[in-house]
């Protein structure tokens, strides 16, 4: 029987976790605050520890780091509320086995304490992923669409399946393709991005599948493609409706086959490899139009995840706008602790054409031009064309 603790200030939370592991057959101790856990796990010796974030005294991730000191091997979960996402992902970076956001789905708790009690049991200690989450691999957001997305990214990333992530610039499409891999049995592989957009069309062949000496001018040495050095890992292929004719006809060949030839050589190089695309145009139209192979439409778009534009989902923006505002301050020495209501109305009122790219942008712009003993984020602090359009 796998030894649970808990440790909530909230009273009402201990006592309804407490009931659902143990009607679930765990062993369960609880704790009101980081002291008191610290007493309880040297006395309890439980298998997992599943803690807030935000509590009295010293916090849960105090609590997590005395943990990690002290128990290396003690998987602990973390629990949070919406709006302390950038301390979860700290949570994350000093070791927590996962993060949870409150109020909490009891399916995907009772999930991730399997899966990290299971991991716990591994003769070898649980190894960290080769680069650690940060703020790059978490996709901010409480609206029904990101929950939506998130839900999808949860339940097919260990799985083999292509996926096709399509939405606007600036959506985070590298962001869901970044968590797929996080999240699958390939963490601990290579992510390999490739923009498409951004290869002329013609070195796209070479950089996907390499080429050996010899194979074109200039060619001194073998050259190792995008595919290769993705092997054990994940691929992403960012707007891979930007591919030529030519060199889908070779990619589709890849997929089914999986297994290269390099430019200039008859030999086939088996990989293993999860092809991640994501594009900003109707491949559908494209196919239609004949600017992109039907067959390979479908052997990409076997799991289909479509990011809204931010426009669609204002209740998202404070989240997005407080995180970008902690980050940057905290990279620029700013005091900045909280938005202005009325900032957050204008900045819920901008048409964000650029998406979460641009909300960005402007966020930054602002903590740089906010006073550096300002704590709180004005409507004058955001950049001049905030003053004079609504960017619609």
């Amino acid at each position: 029987m796998a030894k649970i603790l808990i440790v909530d200030d909230e009273q009402n939370i201990r006592r309804v976790l407490a009931r659902a592991f143990e009607k679930n057959g765990y062993e369960v101790s609880v704790a009101e605050n980081a002291h008191q856990a610290l007493r309880l796990v040297d006395e309890f010796q439980p298998d997992l520890v599943l803690s807030d974030v935000v509590m009295p005294g010293p916090t849960g991730l105090e609590l997590l780091k005395k943990l990690r000191a002290k128990y290396p091997d003690l998987p602990v979960v973390m629990m949070t509320a919406f709006g302390t996402i950038p301390m979860a992902v700290e949570a994350i970076r000093s070791g927590a086995f996962e993060f949870l956001t409150k109020p909490l789905d009891m399916d995907s708790l009772f999930k991730v304490v399997r899966h990290a009690l299971e991991e716990s049991r591994k003769p070898q200690p649980r190894a960290k992923p080769k680069t650690a989450p940060t703020a790059k691999t978490v996709f901010i957001g409480q609206s029904p669409a990101v929950k939506a997305v998130l839900e999808i990214v949860e339940r097919v990333a260990k799985t083999r399946a292509t996926v096709l992530i399509t939405g606007e610039s600036g959506t985070g499409k590298e962001l869901i393709a970044r968590m797929l891999h996080e999240k699958s049995d390939r963490a601990s592989g290579p992510f390999v991005p490739v923009s498409c957009a951004a290869i002329p069309e013609t070195l796209i062949e070479v950089e996907l599948f390499g080429a050996v000496k010899g194979a074109y001018t200039g060619a001194e040495t073998d050259r190792i493609g995008k595919f290769e050095a993705a092997n054990g890992g994940t691929l992403f292929l960012d707007e891979i409706g930007e591919v030529p004719l030519m060199v889908q006809a070779k990619l589709l060949r890849v997929i089914q086959e999986r297994e290269i030839q390099r430019l200039g050589s008859n030999e086939s190089i088996p990989i293993d490899v999860r092809l991640i695309t994501a594009t900003n145009r109707d491949l559908e139209q494209e196919v239609a139009a004949r600017n992109f192979r039907e067959d390979l439409y479908y052997r990409l778009n076997v799991v289909h995840i479509h990011l809204p534009p931010l426009r669609e989902r204002p209740e998202d923006i404070p989240l997005l706008a407080e995180y970008f505002m902690k980050k940057y301050a905290a990279e620029n020495g700013r005091a900045l602790e909280r938005l202005s209501p009325e900032t957050i109305a204008l900045l819920q009122r901008h048409c964000w054409k650029g998406n979460v790219r641009e909300l960005e942008n402007t966020i930054e712009a602002a903590v740089a031009l906010a006073p550096p003993d300002a704590d709180t984020l004005l409507p004058e602090h955001l950049p001049p064309h905030f003053h004079t359009t609504t960017g619609k």
